[in-house]
């Protein structure tokens, strides 16, 4: 009889032990019990894949902040995409302008003369400031003037495009580092030890700890 429960109860403890259902570890301590739900929490989490992050965004412009699930940066990205699509078409249209305005006032046909519609009201080619050849030096000022700022909104364009790669690809990598509220260093007052070995002076101590 003695036999039988002794062979019970090892195999109980054998079912116990090799049971995939694990209970929560739980201490007296309240921060400690927060962290090691937010660790069990953080295993079981979702966790986003940096390289998969950086392949998308790279093909759909904001798909690395939705595979992050940060979705409240979606309005900035898309505001930043449509603040240099703007600038780099006014800056292009201009430049189409004045260019055709260029090549317009310096050729001798008199039959393409668009370079009229860039005048001030009121004022002729005969009544600008300089003449024809003022009014030549001021278009070709601001065809090569608009021709810098496109140039200067596409590079910006691309650099704002690398810059949402490199945040989202950075957010996929500290998805999830620890930040909460336990910190890795503390400052807590102490007494100190001279050379003698006498223990009476004040002080302060910095504790690091290394997660």
């Amino acid at each position: 009889m003695f036999s039988t429960l002794s062979a019970v109860s090892v195999q109980a403890q054998e079912i116990l032990t090799d049971s995939l259902y694990v209970l929560p570890v739980t201490t007296d301590n309240p921060k400690a019990n927060a962290k090691i739900e937010l660790t069990q929490r953080k295993d079981s989490a979702f966790k986003p894949d940096p390289v998969r992050v950086l392949w998308m965004g790279a093909i759909i412009p904001g798909y690395g902040q939705i595979i992050n699930r940060s979705y409240w940066k979606l309005p900035i990205v898309y505001a930043g995409f449509l603040g240099c699509t703007y600038a780099i078409t006014l800056n292009s249209k201009r430049y189409e302008t004045y260019r055709s305005a260029y090549r317009d006032i310096s050729d001798t046909n008199n039959k393409t003369n668009s370079f009229l519609d860039i005048l001030p009201p009121g004022y002729t080619v005969e009544n600008y400031p300089g003449g024809e050849s003022g009014l030549k030096s001021v278009i070709t000022t601001k065809y090569n003037q608009y021709r810098r700022y496109r140039d200067l909104s596409i590079i910006a364009s691309v650099a704002y495009y690398g810059l949402t790669l490199v945040e989202a690809y950075v957010d996929a990598q500290l998805f999830d580092f620890d930040i909460s509220t336990d910190l890795s260093m503390h400052i807590r007052p102490a007494l100190m030890q001279n050379q003698y070995g006498q223990t009476g002076t004040a002080g302060v101590q910095l504790s690091l700890k290394i997660k």
